[in-house]
């Protein structure tokens, strides 16, 4: 690690009642930002912090996506989903629905239950399955459904105190942007802040974000802070992203795939310190064994929580030489003892491998033709066949 003390480039982040020292936020993620894995990225938000001389929680650190009508419906998946570590402060869900009424009914019983400190809404999910009934990024394009779907939950949450945050895309596609009115339409209805991935749904994670509109979206939403999502790949980026845009805080999704200390270097770089975490492959191992531990406690069953790290472990040993068939070997671990017997055999005396384990993790994919309810596009209001489209959305949404 090295050491500076540079002036920090953004102050803390406030949404709502909320302090967040650092202002980062972890973007939901299926499948990836379960209890396990917030509870590794916390912690080394707080070392990043410690390390720069500074205190106070540390970053926002948001649970998977969560369909609000199974949520309402108490199914075992979306309970699971909603866990949180004791301690685990702001408890944060990301929920995505269609209809203002069951969105309205899932926040009412996030805080009638005491089950959260803060509720964001997804807006932003590219994938065909979601934008095809609507839903995603699809749905601001319909402003009267997206504003009463916002209405209906900051109503809701603010019975509790709770801030209500949105995140959304840039649009459909090129031709069928929608951040604009959709940031006005947030603050308008009482958000706490709103976050902007500087991508179309059509780019899906593929090509470059535009930063430049994450920073139009700065200057029209002038109220309540603007948070940047796209290509944070490292807490200069992070930097860098807030200086183009003047936004009031970054959103981190692939970046930290494998990578749970990026939170270290994030939180120091917002405290004005330089430290940067490069550890060599013993370390890396290290880590990687605790979040499978961690995952079985989550399921409760070893195997599952093994089965659920297999994903996980390119990103871990990206840039370091582990070689084609021990990699393909450690994805067909069932048990901590598989991965533990793979792991002692390799050289783990590796040194931090720099830029061959730096920039883009996951798959970026292409761009591709946005998958969309018939005639959807024609006009921004919902028609009475597009609304029993959307109506279905909720139950066809699958994971919670």
């Amino acid at each position: 690690m090295t050491l500076s003390t540079p002036t920090p480039p953004l102050p803390a982040l406030t949404i709502g009642r909320h302090t967040i020292e650092s202002p980062v936020v972890l973007a939901p993620m299926a499948g990836i930002t379960n209890k396990a894995f917030r509870k590794l990225c916390r912690e080394y938000g707080d070392e990043g912090l410690a390390s720069a001389g500074a205190s106070g929680g540390t970053c926002l650190y948001v649970s998977e996506m969560v369909t609000s009508r199974a949520l309402v419906e108490r199914t075992p998946i979306s309970m699971k989903l909603i866990e949180h570590e004791e301690g685990e402060s702001p408890r944060s869900v990301q929920l995505y629905g269609v209809d203002p009424a069951t969105v309205g009914a899932a926040v009412r019983m996030l805080v009638r239950e005491d089950r959260a400190d803060h509720v964001d809404l997804n807006f932003g999910c590219p994938v065909p399955k979601v934008t095809r009934k609507g839903g995603g990024a699809a749905l601001p394009w319909k402003t009267d459904l997206f504003r009463g779907i916002v209405r209906a939950a900051v109503r809701e949450a603010s019975e509790g105190g709770i801030p209500l945050t949105v995140k959304m895309r840039v649009g459909i596609d090129a031709d069928h942007i929608t951040f604009l009115d959709a940031g006005r339409i947030a603050e308008e209805e009482g958000a706490a802040a709103v976050a902007l991935h500087g991508r179309t749904a059509a780019q899906a994670y593929s090509g470059q974000a535009d930063w430049d509109r994450i920073a139009e979206l700065k200057a029209a939403v002038t109220t309540i802070p603007v948070l940047g999502n796209g290509d944070i790949w490292s807490a200069d980026d992070a930097v860098r992203m807030v200086e183009h845009t003047g936004c009031d805080g970054v959103v981190v999704g692939r970046g930290c795939l494998g990578r749970p200390w990026l939170f270290t270097d994030l939180a120091a770089a917002f405290a004005g310190s330089r430290v940067r975490v490069t550890p060599d492959l013993r370390e890396v191992a290290r880590v990687l064994r605790r979040h499978a531990q961690l995952l079985a406690d989550f399921h409760g069953d070893e195997g599952k929580g093994c089965r659920d790290i297999r994903k996980h472990i390119a990103w871990y040993f990206k840039g370091f030489s582990v070689g084609g068939q021990m990699r393909h070997q450690l994805g067909l671990i069932n048990t901590l003892e598989d991965l533990d017997r793979l792991v002692d055999g390799l050289d783990l005396g590796q040194p931090w491998p720099g830029d061959a384990a730096e920039g883009q993790r996951g798959r970026a994919g292409s761009s591709r033709i946005v998958a969309l309810p018939d005639r959807w596009l024609e006009s921004r209001e919902l028609d009475a066949d597009q609304r029993a489209t959307v109506a279905e959305a909720e139950l066809s949404v699958s994971g919670g």
